[in-house]
């Protein structure tokens, strides 16, 4: 009988989280003093809001955004150019049986967000949200 039930995605497991976590610390800790010499990545700050591991702990996809927001593509691209040299270097700072792959994306979850702020902030959607508080009171 198999264990779960349904056919969605699952939740990340505590090991999964905390393996996220360490490669998350070791890369914004590399990003922050500046060790690699790609030009693009020269003055630039990334912020790594997230990591996620796969659950054979053998992929990290590295959730990025440079600070400010502008020029995410270009930060995602010279990432992905010197992962393999980012791998090494945090494979010398954590111990584990296999360090991942990581591969670099770009974070839009701010602007998303905003993008609903906006929207929920619409004259459309507010005279919306009026009848339904009307109709509740009502009832």
């Amino acid at each position: 009988m198999a264990r779960t039930s349904g056919s969605g995605a699952r939740a990340p497991t505590q090991r999964q989280l905390r393996v996220g976590e360490l490669v998350r610390k070791e890369l914004s800790d590399i990003l922050t003093r500046g060790e690699l010499a790609d030009p693009e990545l020269g003055g630039v700050i990334v912020t790594i809001p997230e990591v996620r591991m796969s659950s054979d702990l053998k992929l990290a996809t590295c959730f990025v955004m440079p600070l400010g927001g502008g020029e995410g593509e270009k930060i995602t691209k010279a990432l992905n150019r010197t992962a393999k040299f980012v791998r090494g270097m945090i494979s010398r700072r954590l111990t584990m049986k296999y360090m991942p792959e990581l591969r670099f994306v770009h974070d839009t979850r701010f602007d998303d967000a905003s993008r609903i702020d906006q929207l929920l902030d619409a004259s459309e959607v507010a005279r919306d949200l009026e009848t339904e508080d009307d109709q509740k009171t009502d009832d």
